[in-house]
């Protein structure tokens, strides 16, 4: 087993931990967290494969970097819109009825 293929074993392992923890948490800062565990699965999937088949090819890599980039700006936004909900309704959970509003139209 050559050491690219063991980043690509690596990395399908944190795809698979990053998609179970989407599907099973209910906390929205847990679920944002399961989610760049799964983008770093990707990225080490992207990596890893194009180096086990020959040698290392510059667009992978050049994508994985342009993704590492749009992720961390995902995730500034993701963290801003779940503080943005929890101002609004209290809760770092999707519930599937939100509580009603005190004194407003429901």
């Amino acid at each position: 087993m050559t050491v690219p293929l063991l980043y690509a074993l690596a990395g399908t392992v944190l795809c698979g931990i990053g998609l179970l923890g989407l599907l099973w948490l209910s906390h929205l800062l847990r679920k944002l967290l399961a989610f760049n565990i799964l983008g770093s699965g990707v990225f080490l999937v992207l990596v890893g494969l194009p180096q086990h088949q020959g040698g290392p090819d510059p667009v992978p890599q050049a994508l994985v970097l342009t993704g590492i980039v749009v992720a961390i700006a995902a995730t500034a936004l993701a963290v801003v819109l779940i503080r943005r909900y929890y101002h609004l309704s209290g809760m770092t959970s999707l519930e599937d009825e939100p509580p009603a509003r005190k004194g407003g139209r429901q």
